[in-house]
């Protein structure tokens, strides 16, 4: 019996992708000049969750934690990359706000 092989990228290569995505919403107003909105520190990224689509400026770190990393797949799997608004995470943000306050402490 053959395993079947899946056309997904390796993590690094999605990481390099978010992080492309992240930091290429383009020069408009209210935009620094590497592109990034003027209220994201550098560092710092701007996803949007839940039915609201409120919005929450994560710490790049965040990247290398494998809940986030769970989320990010859903994200991709659900909404893809490619579009205007940015990261859309698909959870309740309640259930985001307690997973991100868990990743805080560690």
């Amino acid at each position: 019996m053959a395993l079947k092989k899946q056309n997904k990228p390796p993590q690094t290569a999605l990481l390099k992708q978010i992080l492309k995505k992240c930091s290429s919403f383009g020069k408009k107003n209210g935009y620094k000049d590497n592109g990034l909105p003027q209220d994201v520190p550098q560092g710092h990224f701007a996803v949007y969750v839940g039915e609201n689509r409120s919005r929450y400026v994560v710490p790049i770190s965040w990247l290398a934690h494998p809940e986030f990393q769970n989320l990010l797949q859903r994200a991709e799997e659900e909404f893809g990359f490619d579009h205007e608004m940015g990261i859309t995470i698909p959870c309740e943000e309640e259930v985001f706000r307690s997973l991100t306050s868990l990743m805080r402490r560690t």
